[in-house]
């Protein structure tokens, strides 16, 4: 196996992290799927939705590359959406292990494993919303993720929107664990990330974002990136109920596809997350599993 360097406490983290990413992924299923039970006439139709897990392995299978736990789901409340689990291990390509923090002292080998979501309600009424935390290993290791929320009308898309503001403190509360991290810092990061340079607009309406985050505590770090976990899925089905009874109208559909386009274009153009397992020789279903089912561009 093309493992990076290690030691024992070094391997104890990492079944700890990744035992905990695939706890994460089975308790947000079960909490949309609870949502999708509590739906019903006249609003929404057919049986409720159950997500379809799929376990995959990366690689030909001739070298134990690792892999992971797709989760997708297409029901009633949720027209599509995907809470992946994956694990994975093997050597970066020369050009991209350069980008990488210490992948030159590794030899460009590395171990990932972290939970990622996205989901794109059927109502627009209801915010689409986006959530990862992982833990990578090179001759370093470090945390990476976060949560934002992703209003679809117009209306939606302001500071003082009430699930916008509901969201954000349950980032702030995460954040609020760790004395060393800072709302303002990563909600600021957020913004910075989640930007669509070639439109000068934000892809919604932030949340946090970190990457490479190492404090030289690695229990606290790691209590962390589980409470941001903890949090998202304690307020997003939250703000999922709150809305998904509401009726829309066409025109309120036809601009929820509309603005559906912009994370198309920030996910294909910007996001390292797409790109690291891409490169890496991730699933590519899961990864472009976040692509919502329809969308426009008028």
């Amino acid at each position: 196996m093309t493992l990076p360097p290690t030691t024992p406490a070094l391997a104890d983290r990492q079944a700890r992290a990744s035992r905990w990413f695939k706890a994460l992924q089975a308790d947000i299923c079960a909490r949309f799927e609870a949502l999708e039970d509590a739906a019903g006439p006249p609003l929404y139709q057919g049986p409720a939705g159950r997500f379809e897990l799929t376990e995959w392995t990366r690689g030909d299978g001739r070298e134990d590359l690792g892999g992971g736990r797709m989760g997708l789901m297409r029901g009633r409340v949720f027209e599509k959406v995907g809470v992946h689990f994956s694990l994975v291990h093997g050597t970066f390509s020369e050009a991209f292990a350069a980008q990488i923090p210490g992948a030159d002292k590794s030899d460009g080998r590395f171990w990932a494993s972290g939970v990622s979501l996205i989901a794109h309600p059927r109502n627009p009424r209801v915010p689409s919303a986006h959530m990862n935390t992982r833990m990578l290993v090179t001759s370093e290791a470090w945390f990476g993720g976060g949560g934002d929320l992703n209003p679809l009308l117009g209306y939606q898309r302001s500071a003082d929107f009430a699930d916008t503001i509901d969201f954000h403190a349950a980032m702030k509360a995460a954040c609020d664990t760790h004395p060393g991290v800072s709302f303002a810092d990563l909600k600021a990061q957020c913004d910075t990330y989640f930007h669509l340079a070639h439109r000068n607009e934000p892809r919604g309406t932030g949340g946090i974002f970190y990457d490479r985050f190492n404090t030289g505590d690695w229990d606290m770090d790691f209590a962390f990136t589980q409470e941001v976990g903890r949090q998202f899925a304690g307020i997003y089905p939250k703000l999922v109920a709150r809305r998904m009874n509401e009726p829309w109208s066409e025109a309120e559909r036809e601009a929820q596809l509309v603005q559906r386009g912009r994370y198309v274009e920030y996910n294909l153009l910007y996001d390292r997350g797409t790109t690291f397992g891409l490169k890496t020789g991730g699933n590519v279903e899961s990864i472009l599993s976040s692509m919502p089912p329809v969308v426009k561009w008028p």
